[in-house]
């Protein structure tokens, strides 16, 4: 099964696309005409799914103005014009980032991290950086705010005996609540190429997400998948991730989908195009009996793969390639607590006397 066609493997990032588009179009509709003559204008160096976030973070910030700032009570969003934005001073956009680490709404309450916050100003740093180019705004009051320092955090992946444990919890039904076992026996063959699938290459979710049936060629073992940014690449995927694949493609061909699901690899209980929630929570599931101690997420299954592939080529640049990271200081950053283990290992490499 060779991913030989072009159309069919973009079918669903399309979709996707298509629907960030809308929900694009809608946000628009809630910001003043300007808004979207800004995210025009960032089009061809943005992925749609960018675009989405920062048109949500664009309108946080709008309500949090008409909220909170005086100069902008009994005001709408879609009121406040250039010049108001000109008349804004770093004060209140660091009032801004205070105020979303906790705030309500609608009685929930919402938090921000440290890399929630800087996703947040870097939203609002292309939104002002672009009215400011272009004459729109006299003033450009976001470049006065440093951002946030990350602090980084231990990064959390399984050990060889947890993904095992992991694994056999998903084949073997160990540990499931009686609720879930009921499940089990209809996806266990599914659930079992999924995250195998995951912890053999390192592929992201929305990647995993997206692979069509025909994006797998087995002749040279591996799989088209679509990166972030719109970029093809292919994973390759050893034996046993293949055994997972060839069983679940198995029970897979007796699988009536719904229409325009045909292609789809995965598909949910109601035989449509599994989504990233459901992977989300199939991680979870089995995690939280498994490897109980650790917040076992799929980009923590990612983590996993990466780590091992390091410890067994000590070859940075070759993880960085296979994860899909246009910068191989991001895969360094990740993996740097792993130099210690490189260290140990090859601590007698240099030998200063022949042995007597």
């Amino acid at each position: 099964m060779k991913g030989t066609n072009n159309l069919m493997a973009t079918t669903y990032s399309k979709q996707i696309d298509e629907n960030n588009i809308l929900m694009l179009r809608q946000l628009l509709t809630e910001l003043p005409h300007y808004a979207t003559i800004v995210f025009r204008g960032i089009e061809h160096t943005t992925s749609t799914r960018t675009r989405l976030g920062y048109a949500r973070d664009i309108k946080l910030f709008y309500q949090f103005l008409c909220d909170n700032n005086p100069y902008f009570k009994g005001k709408y969003p879609k009121e406040i014009t250039t010049d108001d934005l000109s008349s804004l001073e770093a004060e209140d956009i660091e009032e801004y980032l205070d105020y979303i680490k906790l705030y309500k709404k609608d009685g929930r309450t919402y938090t921000n991290g440290e890399q929630s916050i800087k996703r947040k100003l870097s939203a609002l740093r292309i939104f002002f950086n672009y009215l400011y180019k272009h004459d729109r705004i006299t003033s450009n009051p976001v470049e006065k705010v440093d951002m946030p320092k990350i602090h980084e955090k231990k990064i959390i992946r399984m050990d060889p005996n947890e993904v095992a444990e992991f694994l056999d919890t998903v084949e073997y039904v160990n540990k499931l609540t009686e609720r879930q076992k009921k499940f089990h026996e209809r996806t266990k063959v599914r659930d079992l190429a999924i995250l195998t699938l995951m912890l053999g290459t390192g592929i992201r979710v929305s990647e995993c997400v997206g692979i069509d049936i025909n994006d797998i060629d087995f002749d040279n073992m591996r799989i088209k998948i679509l990166r972030k940014g719109g970029k093809e690449a292919f994973v390759y995927f050893s034996d046993e991730v293949c055994e997972a694949l060839l069983s679940y493609l198995d029970e897979r061909k007796n699988i009536e989908t719904i229409s325009g699901h045909e292609d789809a690899l995965f598909l949910s209980s109601h035989k449509k195009r599994i989504t990233v929630r459901a992977i989300e929570n199939l991680v979870k599931k089995y995690s939280q009996t498994s490897v109980p101690l650790k917040h076992i997420t799929p980009h923590k299954l990612r983590s996993t793969y990466g780590t091992e592939l390091y410890r067994a080529t000590d070859d940075i640049y070759l993880v960085a390639d296979v994860l899909g990271h246009t910068d191989v200081n991001t895969t360094r950053k990740h993996y740097a607590d792993m130099d210690e283990d490189r260290k140990r290992r090859f601590r007698n490499e240099v030998q200063l006397r022949e042995k007597r």
